[in-house]
């Protein structure tokens, strides 16, 4: 799935314009943001989107040579869940 960007968000609205998924961030220091929210129109729920959220994140973070501290449940849940694939960018 194709997310916007908006200032410190990703997100995908419907056809009509409804917020259907989105995960926010919030910067913290120079070389830190704080993943906070995610969230999943219960619709699409169960399809991996929130996972695409939270990755299309670490790519940003990445690239801007940043780490992220995984504050929503859901991103927390998911870095503990796979450390092999987050522990590179999960802020210390």
């Amino acid at each position: 799935m194709e997310f916007e960007k908006n200032g410190n968000r990703f997100f995908k609205n419907d056809d009509s314009g409804k917020l259907i998924a989105e995960v926010t961030y919030i910067p913290s220091g120079e070389d830190k943001v704080i993943l906070d929210h995610t969230f999943v129109d219960p619709s699409l729920r169960g399809q991996g989107i929130a996972a695409q959220l939270v990755d299309r994140v670490v790519e940003e973070m990445k690239s801007e040579g940043k780490k992220i501290v995984p504050l929503c449940p859901y991103a927390k849940e998911l870095f503990n869940r796979k450390p092999e694939k987050y522990k590179t960018i999960e802020a210390e």
